[in-house]
């Protein structure tokens, strides 16, 4: 196949209008490990670490329904020191934890699962972490590289490149955590815009994919919300109830504006036709896209 031919999925769906809303994956808890070699297509899975350190560390994650992540400095640069590993966690209280060590040896890494039992600390900065996993797809890698190297110039010790995060259509992907934001469809200028705007605790609907402590209909109801009154704070807008009829679902959501604290979402849901959604798939498969169809203010 020639260079004009070649299929790059995150160019599809740019041309389909893939809606970006509502397309977080679940999860309040990240484990990374600093690799500084190749990553495999498959990440932490295909290391070919100490097998008892690495199914205990699998184990552990898995427990708590962890996503496990390879990091490394853009350009493979790194310290001189040995490489690092953290439990970054979104406490159901909304607070953000986390827990930093280092290894030197395969096993050092069961520390990672004494961390998952931890509550882990309060305070730190989050990290800024950049889909650039060009084994797993390449438009990861293609589109990813580039905006790993503009946040790195900006902000040298949060941002990280990372492994698959989800999404490989909404390439570049960037992940805040523990905050659990998503954004998506960045190049290196929207992107150091949006972490930016993140930093200084304004989240914009713009690239917004949404919040991993919620489920899809919920995401794009906060993103409805946001892309009609302007951008807003982490913690801005709360979910208070959701409830489902068939294809449509109702979000009440809370505020902290005095002036309107409720609001009514009205989200519909829809199966996508069957599309090829990575770059190295040979098949095809169908996602379920939401759409805001109405907000009600004042919960009337």
């Amino acid at each position: 196949m020639n260079a004009a031919a070649r299929f790059f999925c995150a160019d599809a769906a740019r041309l389909r209008g893939d809606s970006l809303a509502g397309t977080a994956p679940y999860g309040s808890t990240w484990v990374l490990i600093e690799y500084r070699g190749g990553w495999p297509p498959n990440g932490f899975d295909g290391l070919p670490l100490e097998p008892v350190t690495k199914q205990r560390v699998f184990a552990a994650a898995h427990a708590v329904r962890a996503r496990i992540l390879l990091i490394r400095r853009h350009g493979r640069r790194g310290p001189a020191g040995p490489p690092r590993w953290a439990v970054l966690r979104y406490g159901n209280d909304g607070a953000h934890r986390q827990t930093w060590g280092t290894w030197r040896r395969d096993e050092d890494l069961a520390d990672i699962a004494d961390a998952l039992d931890t509550p882990g600390d309060l305070g730190a900065p989050p990290v800024v972490l950049v889909c650039a996993h060009g084994m797993h797809d390449v438009c990861c890698a293609v589109r990813g590289r580039p905006v790993g190297r503009a946040l790195s110039e900006r902000w040298p010790d949060l941002v990280w490149e990372c492994t698959h995060v989800g999404g490989d259509r909404f390439a570049a992907n960037v992940v805040v955590a523990p905050d659990g934001v998503y954004y998506g469809n960045l190049d290196a200028a929207s992107a150091v815009t949006a972490v930016e705007q993140h930093l200084a605790d304004r989240v914009h609907a713009d690239h917004l994919r949404g919040f991993t402590n919620l489920l899809p209909a919920q995401q794009v109801a906060v993103a409805a919300l946001l892309s009609r009154y302007g951008p807003a704070g982490r913690h801005h807008y709360a979910i208070e109830e959701t409830s489902r009829d068939g294809d449509r679902w109702f979000v009440r959501v809370t505020s902290r504006s005095l002036r309107s604290p409720v609001y009514d979402v009205d989200v519909r849901s829809h199966r996508a036709p069957p599309r090829q959604l990575t770059c190295g798939g040979l098949s095809v498969s169908s996602a379920v896209a939401y759409e805001p169809l109405s907000i009600v203010v004042g919960g009337a």
